[in-house]
């Protein structure tokens, strides 16, 4: 997962670097951490270090700029901040901070492996076009970052041979080498073999969008990130929080719970719905910011009342892949003309 921290205390290197292999490891590293609950992807209480962020960069817009999006809590400068506000001894007692696929990556390196540029754009810290830790960024966050963090380094680099610890113990080959992990998000990305003007879209809970952008545009909404597979290029991802909740909700309500009866509602309906078109945020919205349900007739008026159910199928899922091409075109995705003719 993107945006986890841990917190190695001082000392921990020698440890991780002379771990017995005839001990579990996490015998050997249980006194290694500084921080004992890492924050991860869901916590959202770092809302005044957000903003306080922010606000020392010159806005929103500027931090997205800078390093891709604007602050959100889950991202580990903001929980970096947190820690550091509440707990300085803490943080001063702390030599390394890793990210969950940093970490991980160290256990098998036996050394503190760097964070990778495509993982570490998820921080609200690095410059994503020069591929460095934004100072300014850094400062507003906590005293001495720079060097508790370490120097990134592309997605794909070899940081060395596996620790001796796996070869005692498990029989790898000593000259096994380890690269670079990265979260789960660009792992996706390069999982999927995205290229250049590729789209992939995970139909969850929440809808994800994956896509290569060769001239990323940051917006106050999505994210943009070093790309995994090509550190010249980039990734934007979109989450969309209303994805298959909302459409079980319509199919409930209108389907009867059956996708079958769904599917052929949808099918009955032509493409562009008439000029009807639907909005429905059950829950408060990522991209955009909103709630509610917002239906429109083809004269663009607002209409109060429900829709016919097959048309309020199809207003459902226009609507949410109508939103997906528009924000993806605003942080620089290009629909070619191949594309409009399909």
């Amino acid at each position: 997962q993107q945006h986890g921290s841990v917190y190695w205390k001082k000392g921990s290197i020698q440890i991780i670097k002379n771990a017995s292999s005839k001990l579990p490891l996490h015998q050997s590293l249980k006194n290694c951490f500084s921080v004992s609950n890492s924050p991860i992807w869901m916590d959202s209480s770092t809302a005044s270090q957000c903003s306080a962020l922010e606000k020392a960069i010159g806005g929103a817009q500027q931090l997205a700029r800078i390093t891709g999006s604007r602050a959100y809590e889950r991202f580990t400068g903001n929980q970096i901040a947190k820690i550091y506000s509440q707990n300085p001894e803490v943080y001063m007692q702390t030599e390394r901070i890793s990210l969950v696929s940093s970490f991980a990556a160290s256990l098998f390196l036996g050394a503190y492996a760097p964070i990778d540029y495509s993982d570490g754009s998820g921080m609200n810290l690095l410059q994503i076009w020069e591929k460095v830790w934004s100072v300014s960024c850094l400062d507003a966050c906590a005293p001495g970052l720079e060097e508790k963090l370490g120097c990134p380094v592309p997605s794909h680099s070899v940081l060395g041979p596996i620790s001796p610890y796996y070869s005692q113990r498990y029989g790898f080959s000593p000259d096994c080498k380890v690269v670079a992990f990265t979260g789960d998000n660009p792992a996706s990305l390069a999982g999927m073999r995205l290229e250049e003007g590729d789209i992939a879209i995970s139909l969850g809970t929440s809808d994800t969008l994956f896509l290569w952008i060769q001239e990323p545009t940051p917006a106050l909404e999505g994210h943009i990130l070093c790309n995994p597979v090509d550190s010249q290029t980039y990734m934007a991802l979109l989450c969309f929080k209303n994805g298959s909740l909302m459409r079980e909700k319509i199919r409930d309500d209108c389907a009867s719970g059956s996708w079958d009866e769904f599917s052929e509602a949808l099918s009955s309906t032509v493409a562009g719905n008439n000029g009807n078109l639907g909005f429905y945020f059950d829950v408060m919205e990522i991209t955009p910011e909103a709630v509610g349900i917002h239906r429109f007739n083809k004269d663009n008026q607002k209409v109060v009342s429900d829709f016919p159910k097959e048309v309020e199928i199809r207003a459902l899922i226009e609507g949410q892949f109508m939103a997906k091409r528009i924000h993806a075109e605003k942080l620089g995705y290009k629909v070619s003309k191949y594309d409009e003719k399909l």
